[in-house]
């Protein structure tokens, strides 16, 4: 790697695919802002435990760091106060904050296991999912 803020994925094409490594302050944000702002809008957005499972996920010591860095930079754009789309924007404010959790859970879901989302659903006040 050149440079020390990015990773680089190869995607099998000529150029590989370069993504921004979340910082230590970047986590830390994260970790302060995260819980309230969830709790703040978990009404208004259809994918609240996912976006928790995600976070028990990325601050378990067992999970990878690839997929705690991919995890981190997609929570951290939820809290990010400027967005693509705002999220005040009736209908379509979460819709971009959505696109990126869904992208990350795209490449490192598979690390999102039962306590995490466990955890998710104890937080943001849900009933235990029935086992089958």
């Amino acid at each position: 790697m050149s440079d020390p803020t990015e990773i680089i994925i190869e995607n099998g094409e000529s150029v590989p695919t370069k993504l921004p490594i979340p910082t230590e302050r970047q986590q830390k944000r994260t970790r302060r802002k995260l819980i309230p702002k969830l709790l703040r809008v978990a009404g208004r957005i259809p994918f609240a435990d996912d976006l928790a499972a995600a976070y028990y996920c990325a601050i378990d010591a067992e999970t990878p760091m690839k997929a705690k860095l991919v995890l981190f930079a997609a929570l951290g754009y939820f809290v990010l106060p400027v967005d693509v789309v705002p999220d005040v924007v009736t209908g379509l404010g979460f819709t971009d904050d959505a696109t990126v959790l869904a992208t990350a859970l795209g490449v490192v879901g598979a690390h999102i296991r039962e306590p995490h989302r466990i955890a998710a659903r104890r937080l943001l006040g849900l009933p235990e999912r029935p086992t089958a």
